[in-house]
């Protein structure tokens, strides 16, 4: 029998809050204490494992409420007793059995690549067209409101070799996101500098707020506004002297189709949890730089799990040339889910070369964070 002629017989949920180290405030909402993530394991006839991570948000993807009972109630009919190599024709049929629900479908995506990389020898980046790069320039998000904190963190990862953070902008008022890009670029001109807004401006502000920020000269300013105004979007980027990104407003190929075609901006982040998988993520970068885009590793508020599906992605993707933001597992959690640490070294994530995803989850700790299962 094929390897992956093997069925998959156990289908198991859990939901989880994973502690975190401080309060992050952004511009559609704030995590304090900890974050939710749902988590799946799927198992074949002879005991493998595939995992994969649902990281919802409840204002910006959706709850992890909806995504366990998108995968308990929908999902799980069309992957019990199927083969592992039906991967294509089960993510198919998932995109329509459920609406939305995108990071269960890429949590379901990602426990089938692990399976089918376990199963075969190969790492989940060879199933999506073969790893083009090793490693990826890794970005830490500064969201903290008490930014003497976030000094602190800043201080860390400058030593430990991170070059790029992504100041978090638009939650409290325009005379603290200019304080912060000031001190940045005084105390930390080593870094590269990106501004994120999470559609924290209202429209009539938005015009001097982001010309007003672009002064500092960031990388790029992502997602100033609520991520239905593609008008205003596009109004931004006509006079805005630095690149703009989109992030809300493109969460798969559908919505990167209208965003090229209206012209909201010139970047897009890309994140496997609200593209609904790996393998739309990765067809959505291929459209953004068709369309003359460029296009950054995004991430929801993740445990290594989920992150080293990004990893994968990254490693296959060479459209996704503006580095990743897989910080969490190694800059935020108390503790994360993985056996072994995430891989991140110098200021960069390590892509794995083991079979599948590379590193599964330890049980115990599943068990520690568990709030329901199904």
């Amino acid at each position: 029998m094929s390897e992956l002629a093997q069925k998959i017989i156990g289908f198991d949920v859990w939901h989880l809050e994973v502690p975190v180290t401080s309060r992050r405030d952004h511009g559609i909402g704030s995590i304090e204490g900890g974050f939710e993530v749902v988590v799946l394991r799927l198992t074949t006839e002879d005991g493998t494992q595939g995992w994969g991570e649902a990281a919802c948000w409840s204002v910006f993807t959706g709850s992890p409420e909806a995504s366990l009972a998108a995968l308990d109630r929908y999902i799980r009919p069309l992957v019990e007793q199927r083969p592992v190599g039906a991967r294509a024709e089960i993510m198919a049929q998932a995109r329509y059995v459920v609406a939305h629900a995108t990071e269960a479908k890429a949590a379901l995506e990602s426990a089938l690549l692990d399976l089918e990389g376990k199963l075969t020898g190969v790492p989940v980046h060879a199933l999506l067209g073969g790893k083009v790069r090793d490693r990826a320039p890794l970005s830490v998000s500064i969201a903290n409101p008490d930014f003497d904190q976030d000094i602190a963190l800043m201080e860390r990862i400058r030593d430990e070799g991170v070059r790029l953070v992504k100041l978090k902008t638009g939650f409290k008022d325009h005379a603290f996101d200019v304080l912060r890009c000031e001190h940045i670029r005084a105390h930390f001109p080593e870094f590269g500098l990106r501004l994120d807004y999470n559609q924290g401006l209202p429209t009539a502000e938005a015009e001097a707020s982001v010309l007003d920020l672009a002064a500092f000269a960031p990388d790029f300013i992502e997602q100033p506004v609520r991520a239905y105004e593609f008008d205003c979007m596009a109004a931004l980027r006509k006079i805005c002297p630095v690149p703009l990104l989109a992030d809300e407003s493109v969460f798969g190929p559908e919505d990167m189709h209208r965003a090229a075609r209206e012209g909201i901006a010139d970047g897009v982040s890309i994140k496997v949890m609200k593209s609904g998988g790996l393998t739309r993520a990765q067809e959505t970068a291929r459209l953004a730089v068709q369309a003359g885009w460029t296009a950054y590793g995004g991430d929801m508020h993740e445990t290594g799990l989920a992150h080293l599906a990004g990893a994968h992605l990254m490693a296959a993707t060479p459209e996704i040339t503006l580095g990743c933001e897989f910080y969490h597992a190694t800059y935020y959690v108390r503790e994360d889910l993985l056996a072994q640490p995430f891989p991140v070294k110098d200021g960069h994530v390590v892509v794995p070369d083991a079979p599948g995803l590379g590193l599964d989850p330890d049980p115990e700790k599943i068990t520690k964070f568990d709030k329901a299962r199904a």
